[in-house]
């Protein structure tokens, strides 16, 4: 719970960090030719981050080098790390020169309408091989997130996005006279940046006594496991980045302004998942693999249920309000300039359908770390296409009759078939994990957010919402109905004997 505090703070950091970002880049650049230019560009090795890094590496080399740290000894375990670090950069000093070289065809297969504006093209291009290099720095961060996360070090990796966009930030203020195309100054940011999230591992790694130096033993038993896990991981994600790709596929089909609805309240749902139950995830790795890696299956359960009965305690509440708020939600966040009423409406209905699965979307990161704990990275890839299915097939079936929303709806269904079957499946290899203790958590979750909901429900009534409101009357509406929901939900998860917030107050 520590970590996942630590985790989630950094988070919630860095969400604001990338907040002021994007301000600051529509503000000195606005949305044109150089931008949609960076934008591309950028996508590019983010794209392979999400793949290859923390989509498939800190995932696949977490449980093989705690498994080294509990059977092994420690030099083993630091020789592994070593090794693979070696290993890894030289493959990503490879993956760079090719991805350098192959900018142009990247850039036409990503942009293929670039090509018709040949300035915007040349400059994407540009872009794209100023910043393939990124990907060498990042994922020998994951790295070193996977080693610092399995000696229970949490903070410097999570600060890392911290760093990314502090750095972006100042390029812009401080660089962007120096270039005669200003736009450089964000793209030499990120680099400046991804060298300054790795160079910040160092002292970290040197603290819990790990220096990375050259090893060129390839031939590593522990190397060839994290290799074979990482296959299906890589794929896994895959499958993600398929499904974003087919959902906007679906939205473009729909009436004008429908991939941006769905976007926007994608974005707000996310920060309850990112801030909170992506964080237990994360902290909940390194603790899954120590006890399989000690076999001690019943601990393992126990850490499960708990980790699951934390984010039903928060996912629960943020649900229901989400759904009862999203209106007053989407106004104050984005209701300005060109988004007007008549956009927030969809969006708060996108959020309502996406709200709907916000229990599943969280429940999965749990589930699927113990999967990858107990080393077992190819049943959830086989879940996911599953999921990838169901979420074509109901997208298809509910687009038309309810346009966007109908899409919002699909991919909440798809994350609780997703949900469903992995924890049946976790369950036959591990035993019953979800008990009474779980059961009764959640009932009491939701009664505490009934209450809350009535709270909310009736003071939203006594303030009377406004759409049209001046923007100070919309944002105190908001406040307002947040902080005492807030405080009833606390009050009455208390009086109704929950030991959920009195454990996040004291690990906190």
């Amino acid at each position: 719970m520590k970590a996942a505090w630590v985790v989630g703070l950094a988070t919630l950091l860095s969400r604001v960090f990338g907040f002021i970002r994007d301000v600051v880049v529509a503000g000195f650049f606005g949305a044109g030719l150089a931008t949609d230019a960076f934008f591309v560009a950028f996508r590019i090795p983010n794209l392979l981050r999400r793949l290859f890094a923390e989509g498939s590496l800190t995932i696949a080399f977490v449980p093989v080098f705690t498994e080294y740290l509990k059977k092994k000894s420690k030099e083993d375990a630091f020789e592994l790390a070593s090794a693979s670090f070696t290993l890894l950069s030289i493959i990503l000093a490879l993956v760079s020169v090719v991805g350098i070289f192959l900018s142009p065809w990247i850039v036409m297969i990503m942009a293929p309408g670039f090509s018709d504006a040949p300035d915007k093209y040349a400059l994407t291009v540009f872009l794209t091989r100023l910043m393939f290099p990124y990907i060498f720095f990042i994922s020998l961060v994951a790295l070193c997130m996977g080693i610092l996360n399995s000696l229970r070090h949490f903070a410097a990796p999570a600060l890392a996005p911290v760093v990314l966009n502090i750095c972006m930030i100042t390029a812009v203020f401080a660089l962007k006279d120096l270039f005669a195309e200003p736009i450089l100054s964000l793209a030499v940011g990120v680099m400046i940046g991804g060298i300054l999230q790795l160079v910040m591992q160092f002292p970290f790694l040197r603290t819990v006594g790990i220096r990375l130096r050259p090893n060129f033993r390839f031939s590593h038993p522990g190397i060839r496991r994290i290799g074979l896990l990482m296959l299906p991981a890589v794929f896994g994600a895959a499958v993600y980045q398929a499904s974003i790709f087919i959902g906007t596929i679906l939205a473009s089909l729909l009436p004008g302004g429908s991939v941006s609805y769905l976007y926007y309240a994608d974005r707000v749902v996310q920060l309850p998942l990112g801030v909170f139950a992506i964080a237990v995830g994360t902290a909940a790795l390194p603790s899954f693999s120590e006890q399989v890696a000690g076999e001690d299956y019943e601990r393992l359960k126990k850490t499960i249920s708990f980790s699951l009965r934390l984010i039903m305690f928060v996912t629960i509440p943020a649900m229901v309000a989400l759904i009862i708020l999203r209106v007053p939600i989407i106004s104050v966040l984005f209701q300005r300039g060109q988004f007007d009423i008549a956009s927030t409406i969809p969006t708060a209905q996108a959020l309502l359908y996406y709200a709907v699965g916000l229990w599943a979307f969280s429940c999965i990161r749990v589930v699927v770390s113990a999967f990858y704990a107990l080393q077992d990275t190819r049943t959830p890839v086989k879940i996911a296409i599953v999921a990838l299915l169901v979420n074509v097939i109901m997208g298809i079936a509910l687009m038309f009759p309810m346009k966007h929303s109908g899409l919002a709806l699909a991919t909440s269904i798809a994350s609780a078939v997703n949900i469903i079957i992995l924890a049946v499946i976790l369950e036959r290899r591990v035993g019953r994990f979800l008990r009474k203790d779980f059961w009764v958590s959640v009932s009491r979750t939701t009664l505490a957010t009934a209450v809350m909901a009535a709270a909310v429900e009736i003071v939203g009534r006594m303030l009377a919402w406004n759409n049209a409101g001046a923007f100070s009357e919309r944002l105190t509406f908001l406040v307002v109905t947040i902080a005492v929901g807030f405080a009833v939900f606390v009050l009455s998860s208390f009086m109704l004997g929950g030991s959920e917030m009195r454990a996040l107050l004291r690990r906190g």
